[in-house]
């Protein structure tokens, strides 16, 4: 195992989800992490919902880091393959405003459609950046080996699904919805990387520069 520590220099997050939570999620743990280096700014897209479910998600990205900006569309939940030509055009606006080192966005293979369509056309629009493709846990069972891990400690894991429940009251209800979930799947993953918690993420392609102009 290797482990790669970025540098201190500026770094633009983007993070991308097509429904309200799919980023918290997925990646909320790796959020807060982030709140820990300087230098880091996030920007955030969130292609569906309902006004009420837009809301929580307009609220929930800055409770996980602190500043971070949101743009959150009204397209169908559970549609959008049908509305190819909008995700595309959104993501392709949102490319021209920010210039991302690093993406976070749903998985290629997720087995969900609206993921899937996000994560696929993620790879066409920032071809210059790291993509990194967090996952979700669901009733379809398509959780699949990692390839990239961010270790978190027990307060940042624990803080996430805190922040979790707290931004997302419309879920509660959810059969799937609790902190041994969350807890869980973190926990497996730590155990994967010899952390006590850690998110994981897919990627498809990484440059490796080691010449002495690298920056």
């Amino acid at each position: 195992m290797i482990t790669l520590h970025p540098g201190s220099s500026p770094l633009t997050v983007l993070v991308l989800g097509a429904h309200p939570d799919d980023i918290e999620i997925g990646c909320g743990g790796t959020l807060l992490a982030l709140n820990e280096r300087a230098g880091t700014a996030v920007h955030g897209l969130v292609l569906t919902g309902t006004p009420a479910r837009r809301a929580e998600a307009g609220a929930a990205l800055p409770a996980f880091f602190p500043g971070a900006s949101l743009d959150v569309l009204d397209l169908p939940d559970g549609h959008l393959p049908s509305h190819w030509g909008a995700v595309k055009e959104a993501l392709e606006d949102l490319a021209g405003r920010v210039r991302p080192d690093v993406v976070l966005a749903p998985r290629a293979d997720d087995a969900h459609q609206d993921h899937r369509l996000v994560g696929r056309l993620v790879q066409t629009v920032w071809r210059d950046a790291l993509v990194l493709h967090y996952e979700i846990p669901k009733w379809d069972g398509d959780l699949l080996p990692p390839s990239h891990y961010v270790p978190l400690t027990p307060e940042q894991a624990r803080r996430k699904v805190e922040l979790l429940h707290a931004a997302y009251p419309s879920q509660h209800a959810r059969d799937w919805w609790d902190e041994e979930l969350f807890l869980g799947l973190m926990r497996l993953r730590g155990v994967e990387c010899r952390a006590r918690y850690a998110e994981a993420f897919h990627v498809g392609k990484v440059v490796l520069d080691w010449s002495s102009e690298a920056t």
